[in-house]
């Protein structure tokens, strides 16, 4: 979610700036159990509070955040499917110039393949 939720001005969230918004919605955030969410460490002991002020801070559904089942919100979805097909789109950029003079057939079987890998994560969401 933090790859693609960014604060004004498209600069990716500080934790400062987390810390405050969370704040306006009644949870105090330490730094420390900041990093527990982020790494996913000891999950069992996340608050629900915790989550559920991270959700409106981040303005999205709660239930994402608070059930297992719950759905990724439609809007983290699309904007992640445009942060898989920008990074695909560097990946090739580098092959190319990293690979130079590497012959054309080679660089079209690298790219079916990433076109490949990407038609599969649309074709399997929840498998990426």
């Amino acid at each position: 979610m933090l790859d693609v939720v960014v604060a004004e001005g498209g600069r990716p969230y500080e934790f400062a700036d987390i810390q405050a918004g969370v704040r306006e919605h009644g949870y105090e955030l330490s730094r420390t159990r900041w990093w527990r969410i982020r790494t996913g460490e000891s999950p069992e002991t996340v608050p629900t509070e915790a989550l559920v002020a991270l959700s409106k801070f981040f303005d999205i559904d709660p239930v994402y955040l608070t059930d297992e089942s719950g759905e990724l919100p439609e809007r983290i979805e699309k904007e992640l499917q445009l942060l898989r097909s920008m990074r695909r789109s560097k990946l090739k950029n580098i092959a190319a110039r990293t690979l130079g003079d590497i012959d054309a057939k080679t660089l079209d079987a690298i790219n079916a393949l990433l076109d490949d890998v990407e038609e599969l994560e649309k074709n399997n969401p929840s498998d990426t």
